[in-house]
């Protein structure tokens, strides 16, 4: 770490000494020091009372951090905070015979507490003169078990079938992934936040499937026909979705789909996308994408059911489709102009569309 020495401060004055400030960038305290230094310079300039009442600082420590300086040689890292932790430290009176107890013990009884735990170590702990503890520390070794993953988390929930009176088992085991909501996130940007469902059809005796995606801030659209609905699929969604859209993504937004999960979720997580879910029994929550399925069923789907049985023919043909609404329909709530042109005008030069690149590449 690069150390600044100031051995002429108190002989050349503060803005001198101020020019040093910078060439402290790359310690961990940097902002500390740099407070301490604006401290003294207030304290230099407008007296000890003032100071009192702007930083709350006496003069007694005022000259504490300069008498540090001057035995330092000038040294601006002796301005940083010294280290506030407890020299000593309470030893904890766990052992690892009484680890073992507990974890053995636990998966001997599985689901029992601290509570149920205490009595008979106690006994354990008195025959073989290892120190008692309580509650609280049995609770402690019991949650790092669990984090280490030496002790399973699980427990048997019961319920009554009301017709046959049978009690059903249910297995629980770790708990369920967080899912964040959207809340009040707004997109500011393009790819801020963009909306994904799908759409499932039933053609003689088949079905067949169509996951939509729309940019909230530009209206960009696009969607994809699949023979399968599975996070797989999703996943190859995503994938095409960030080669033609013309900015980066940053946040999706979806059902509680399984589609929606797995191997999607995780292949966001990779991409350090973030990915919303909507709260349960909520559709309203995902309005601009079902407008959208509406539109695209209305304008294109609706007239080329047959070519859906083979989604490769069918793709083909919505693609097309999909250029002529993103770079041709005008659309009112963005100033009647097509997405990319509202995009190209409002947030970057002129520049195309990579779905524009690859349909003329084709």
């Amino acid at each position: 770490m690069k150390q600044i020495y100031l051995q002429s401060y108190y002989k050349s004055g503060y803005h001198r000494f101020m020019n040093y400030i910078y060439n402290i960038s790359d310690h961990p305290k940097k902002e500390e020091i740099e407070k301490r230094l604006e401290i003294i310079k207030f304290f230099d300039e407008f007296g000890d009372k003032a100071t009192a009442k702007a930083f709350s600082k006496k003069r007694s420590t005022i000259y504490f951090w300069k008498q540090s300086l001057k035995k330092a040689g000038g040294r601006l890292s002796a301005l940083a905070p010294g280290d506030k932790a407890p020299r000593t430290r309470k030893k904890r009176k766990i052992t690892s015979e009484m680890v073992v107890f507990i974890k053995d013990y636990r998966l001997l009884h599985p689901g029992v507490d601290q509570v149920t735990i205490k009595p008979a170590l106690d006994v354990f702990c008195l025959r073989n003169n290892l120190p008692l503890v309580c509650e609280a520390t049995i609770a402690n070794v019991i949650r790092e078990l669990k984090d280490k993953g030496e002790l399973p988390d699980y427990y048997i929930r019961t319920t009554i079938n009301g017709k046959t009176g049978k009690l059903r088992y249910k297995r629980i085991g770790k708990p369920k992934k967080k899912k964040y909501r959207v809340g009040n996130h707004t997109a500011k940007n393009p790819g801020d936040l963009i909306q994904i469902d799908a759409i499932s059809f039933f053609l003689l005796g088949t079905k067949r499937y169509i996951i939509t995606a729309i940019d909230i801030k530009t209206k960009f659209a696009f969607a994809y026909a699949y023979k399968s609905l599975s996070s797989s699929s999703a996943k190859d969604f995503i994938q095409k979705l960030e080669q033609v859209a013309p900015f980066e993504i940053n946040a999706i937004q979806t059902d509680n789909g399984s589609e929606f999960a797995k191997h999607f979720d995780n292949y966001l997580a990779t991409k350090n996308i973030i990915h919303y879910w909507n709260y349960p029994n909520c559709p309203k929550a995902n309005c601009y994408i079902e407008n959208f399925n509406g539109l695209i069923q209305r304008q294109y789907v609706g007239w080329h059911l047959d070519e859906l049985i083979d989604p490769d023919e069918f793709n083909q043909g919505l693609i097309r489709y999909l250029l002529w609404y993103n770079s041709e329909k005008p659309h009112r709530k963005i100033g009647k102009v097509p997405p990319l042109m509202y995009y190209v005008n409002n947030f970057v030069g002129p520049q195309k569309s990579n779905m524009l690149v690859d349909a003329a590449g084709t």
